[in-house]
């Protein structure tokens, strides 16, 4: 499982497991086959690296945090990004699902 430009700061399974997601100091997340490993696509919207990834508990969305101070939803049906989330006013280090799909959770550093 090559690509990545830089060096890779989470891999994550989805719950279901038949997704991987990769995210990476390269600005991208690269999705993976999680059964046999093979490249499928790049997530591609962020303007600096990415921190840490999380699958929704259905493994239809992919949240990300990054540099950029921005979170970003991805659905894995179309492998485009469905949400800009900004509000952050410096780097996001952290993402989660609530249990329920319904929100997102986020982490970041503050001055």
């Amino acid at each position: 499982m090559t690509g990545h430009q830089q060096l890779v700061n989470d891999v994550k399974f989805s719950p279901d497991t038949r997704l991987i997601a990769s995210a990476s100091f390269d600005k991208s997340i690269r999705i993976w086959n999680g059964l046999n490993g093979k490249f499928i696509a790049t997530l591609r919207g962020h303007v600096n690296g990415v921190y840490q990834v999380a699958w929704s508990a259905d493994s239809r969305l992919l949240v990300s945090g990054s540099k950029d101070s921005t979170l970003k939803v991805w659905s894995m049906q179309t492998k485009k990004m469905e949400i800009d989330l900004p509000g952050h006013a410096d780097e996001v280090y952290a993402v989660d699902w609530s249990p329920d799909g319904e929100r997102v959770v986020s982490g970041g550093r503050t001055k």
